[in-house]
């Protein structure tokens, strides 16, 4: 996202240009479609593209636009900051162990959407259809501090340390059960 660019609404791809609809609400409509285990790939892609695009595309190109519009526009890219030598040279990029999911924007709809309300006085049900994607990613990532999400995400990241009380540790343990993601029950 740059502050001097549009909103997309539009994009060219293969020539052709198309009209998009990027409303954080359509984009999370998508997000159901992908996880609908009833759904084969290249249906899913057929509907994402219908549902952001109002036009029906079939097969293969509907998964070659499908990936096209997910990559540059939606999908959430998460930055390694470049790391220095003593020297000053950028050190190879070493991938991560695979980052811990702290959010999920079907589970923490309510969260997200107080949050929403507290930090910004926005509803999200009112904004539906007019808050751009990039607009809600950029405020969902920047709330503050007090709002109920990010306190969520502070117990979901919390690990003991010392000097911290048995009977606090074991209150943020039972905090984490409580405010746990689904995939992270099942795995208990």
């Amino acid at each position: 996202m740059r502050l001097n660019d549009p909103l997309v609404e539009s994009f060219v791809y293969k020539g052709t240009e198309y009209e998009i609809d990027l409303a954080f609400d359509s984009v999370l409509d998508t997000f159901d479609v992908l996880a609908d285990d009833t759904l084969r790939d290249y249906e899913k892609a057929e509907i994402c593209v219908e549902l952001l695009l109002g036009k029906t595309f079939m097969g293969t190109s509907a998964v070659e636009l499908w990936n096209y519009v997910y990559q540059n526009f939606i999908e959430i890219k998460t930055k390694q900051p470049v790391q220095y030598d003593l020297k000053g040279n950028p050190m190879p990029f070493q991938e991560e162990e695979d980052e811990e999911k702290i959010i999920d924007i079907t589970q923490d709809a309510e969260y997200i959407y107080a949050s929403f309300r507290q930090a910004y006085g926005i509803n999200l049900f009112e904004a539906q259809g007019k808050l751009h994607w990039s607009e809600f990613k950029s405020l969902l990532s920047g709330l503050p501090s007090d709002t109920i999400m990010q306190r969520i995400i502070q117990i979901r990241l919390w690990k003991p340390t010392k000097g911290e009380s048995g009977k606090y540790k074991e209150s943020m343990r039972k905090l984490q059960r409580i405010y746990a993601l689904d995939e992270h029950k099942k795995e208990e």
